[in-house]
């Protein structure tokens, strides 16, 4: 599930899929048999700076990266903390600054910032003295000196402000949290002060590695068990250890919230379904080991994101798929029966799986920058999108079928709502609502999804 893909406007002020192998006990930045600290932070600052210039998403930009997560890891651990305290910081350093600086300077500030506050057990002299140092590397002579004053008098209030009280209002929360206030007060209204507390410590907190095993031997060494069963935490140390198994097929990294809609959907063996919006694939492979023999036609407009669809497909192949999977690279909201029939494939499925795009809410702590590129009025936007694709994928379930619609949003304008306006509309009354499914973060400990299966009345 993902946003619409627009580059970040510039007018926005304040500059995570997954993180990488980290370290303890210094400043973050190099790891032993690594990529230097002058390398990392060379690269860390390039992405921070091309996000802030608006050239890419968070993951888009770490996506055109070459190399594995274990060399882009430490890289990536800085770029996404800047990027999920860049408020804070930017409101620490703002102050200190006649000018404001070029935008290198500005992303090293906020790696130095960010490192400040999640980095307790490194002394603060040594934190800026290693930026001091970068800056050097990366920078200039002048603005080194700069990072070292406006460093040094930001440190004592990045790193000892308190916590929030509990009752204070929601610019105090959003500031210290690092989120926009609009999305603050709208949590505050939806979910409640515990509740929306709770959800911003989640999406501070560093995002841990999930691994869902698929293969019938034992689980490799660095994975740990998690109530959720099939589904591992990745320790840190380990990620060299999977490496063999995600290239034989044998697992795949997923957060545990995104079971729900695979296993609502309750696929049977023999059935034949549709899913929309499918690639890069993590669903379609739950859906497909549920399923066992089957067929799967998966859509989803022909690009990049389908090439890495197909090339998952390959390796699912390799190690003993049992489902048939069909990628058509296709716009759903243009895909229509006959064009399924001109490719030998039915109009009519026993399921309708559809992962809408959405506003990312219930994956901030993942995808960091999805709370600086929403705007409030976005919502009712993506809903009425979401309406058109849902009634879009209505017409290819059989009677009988099912029809199961996906998000990673915590918005009800996203979820109940869109399924509620489907029911009211002509197509919808051919349809009943039997079972949903809801992820929060603060009550189940995984991302954020809502999930809803449908039956289209026989």
């Amino acid at each position: 599930m993902e946003s619409s893909s627009r580059p970040l406007p510039q007018k926005h002020r304040f500059a995570g899929d997954r993180s990488g192998p980290r370290q303890s006990g210094g400043p973050r930045g190099a790891r032993p048999g690594g990529p230097s600290a002058a390398e990392t932070w060379a690269l860390a600052i390039a992405l921070v700076t091309g996000w802030r210039e608006g050239r890419g998403r968070a993951d888009h930009l770490l996506s055109d990266l070459a190399g594995g997560l274990s060399d882009r890891g430490p890289a990536q651990n800085l770029f996404y903390a800047a990027l999920r305290h860049w408020r804070r910081t930017d409101e620490a350093f703002r102050p200190l600054i006649a000018r404001a600086p070029r935008v290198r300077l500005q992303a090293l500030l906020a790696i130095a910032g960010a490192e400040l506050i999640e980095n307790p057990d490194a002394a603060s002299a040594a934190i800026v003295d290693n930026a001091v140092e970068q800056a050097k590397r990366q920078l200039s002579a002048a603005e080194a000196g700069l990072v070292n004053a406006v460093l040094r008098r930001a440190a004592p209030g990045l790193r000892e402000t308190p916590v929030p009280a509990a009752d204070v209002g929601p610019e105090e929360l959003a500031g210290y949290f690092s989120h926009p206030t609009w999305l603050v007060k709208r949590w505050l209204e939806e979910f409640g002060r515990e509740a929306t507390r709770a959800l911003l410590e989640w999406n501070q907190s560093t995002a841990h590695v999930h691994v869902r095993w698929r293969a019938a031997a034992a689980p490799t060494a660095g994975l740990e068990p998690t109530p959720w069963p099939g589904f591992f935490r990745l320790a840190h140390g380990h990620w060299g250890d999977i490496q063999p198994a995600l290239a034989a097929g044998h697992c795949y990294l997923q957060d545990p919230a995104t079971r729900l809609a695979p296993t609502l959907a309750q696929p049977a063996a023999g059935e034949s379904w549709l899913e929309l919006c499918a690639a890069p694939g993590g669903k379609t492979l739950q859906l497909a080991d549920l399923m066992g023999p089957g067929r799967i036609v998966a859509v989803d407009r022909a690009g990049g994101r389908m090439k890495r669809f197909e090339e998952n497909i390959a390796r699912w192949r390799e190690a003993g798929l049992a489902t048939e999977i069909v990628p058509q690279g296709t716009d759903v909201l243009e895909l229509a029966p006959e064009h399924l029939g001109a490719r030998g494939l039915p109009s009519q499925y026993d399921g309708v799986f559809i992962d809408v795009p959405c506003s990312n809410t219930g994956v901030i702590r993942h995808r960091i920058d999805a709370k600086w590129r929403l705007k409030p009025e976005e919502f009712a936007q993506l809903a009425e999108v979401q309406g058109r694709m849902l009634a879009a994928a209505a017409r290819f379930v059989r009677l009988g079928g099912k029809l199961v619609y996906s998000t990673c949003s915590l918005e009800p304008e996203e979820n109940a709502e869109v399924i509620e306006a489907f029911l009211e509309t002509e197509t919808g009354r051919g349809f009943v609502l039997e079972e949903s499914a809801v992820g929060r973060p603060w009550e189940h400990g995984h991302d954020g999804a809502g999930a809803f299966r449908l039956r289209r009345r026989a």
